[in-house]
């Protein structure tokens, strides 16, 4: 199904919306567009709606599996609006936002749906899910010089950190962390002060209320917290090649860096596995 615009959307494509858990894919450009929405198919979600410009290409097949709506994912903030008038349009449904090129992992997710993950997500009485945005990377800038080489992608096994939120009267803030790591920590004189965190609540229960913040945060707290008061809860990864496309195609580090490798970089493994071996996801009590 495709609509001209998010207007036409909201008014004819409801049906997409009724029923989650809902991936919401904003293609920023063309770089792996229809791998990143085979992935998430592949995932279990109830409905896939792509966002794109009208010129990119889709295949038949990929046209047929999800629905495609018409926008330009630029500036930055026609994403979060768009995600909020959706919110708004679509309370109490499971969704979930990435970009392209990027795809998520959660614990056990080659043989358990994204269904069944929110189910019991949805049992401990937790509404949003944190997710740790994971750099992937080409090992070889030569071959690959915008970055992305998912045959032969890497990621940084260590480097990871967990720094204390504060409220803007300088308080800690319970049971919220801001994450650093990855390309962002390792070339973070490239890029902006406010871009460097790594955590993102991706997956999160739509209310009417409920605002999505430009800094990937929710206007309600709870939202924004990586595990209830009483225990550990089910986290997930979005693996990225975002920073990746970011840092080799903007003019003021392009040509600083012939490299993102470093002695902690491993091969990718496209394993859910890899990444709770790492600690970069959270099993909680779910086994």
């Amino acid at each position: 199904m495709q609509y001209e615009s998010l207007d036409s959307f909201l008014n004819s494509g409801q049906s997409a919306l009724s029923k989650g858990p809902v991936a919401l894919i904003f293609a920023e450009d063309e770089t792996e567009v229809e791998s990143t929405l085979h992935h998430h198919l592949g995932l279990g979600f109830k409905s896939v709606v792509a966002f794109m410009p009208a010129e990119f290409t889709l295949s038949d097949d990929l046209s047929a599996r999800v629905h495609r709506v018409t926008l330009r994912c630029a500036p930055r903030t026609v994403v979060f609006d768009a995600i909020n008038r959706i919110t708004k349009a679509a309370p109490s449904v499971w969704m979930y936002y990435c970009y392209n090129a990027e795809y998520l992992f959660y614990p056990f997710c080659e043989t358990r749906s994204i269904g069944e993950l929110l189910a019991f997500h949805t049992e401990e009485r937790r509404n949003a899910m944190l997710c740790h945005v994971i750099d992937l990377y080409a090992g070889d800038l030569t071959q690959f010089p915008n970055g992305v080489a998912p045959d032969q992608a890497m990621l940084d096994s260590t480097g990871y950190y967990a720094h204390t939120r504060h409220d803007p009267a300088g308080h800690p803030v319970e049971r919220q962390l801001d994450m650093s790591g990855g390309l962002r920590w390792r070339f973070e004189d490239h890029i902006p002060y406010e871009r460097r965190r790594i955590d993102r609540i991706a997956l999160f229960k739509t209310r009417k209320d409920l605002i999505l913040q430009p800094d990937h945060t929710f206007n309600e707290a709870e939202y924004n917290t990586y595990a209830c008061p009483w225990h550990h809860n089910l986290t997930a990864a979005i693996c990225s090649f975002r920073a990746a496309k970011a840092l080799k195609s903007n003019a003021g580090s392009a040509f600083d860096i012939s490299s993102f490798r470093w002695h902690n970089s491993v091969s990718f493994e496209w394993t859910s596995r890899q990444l709770l071996d790492l600690g970069l996801i959270e099993p909680g009590q779910w086994f």
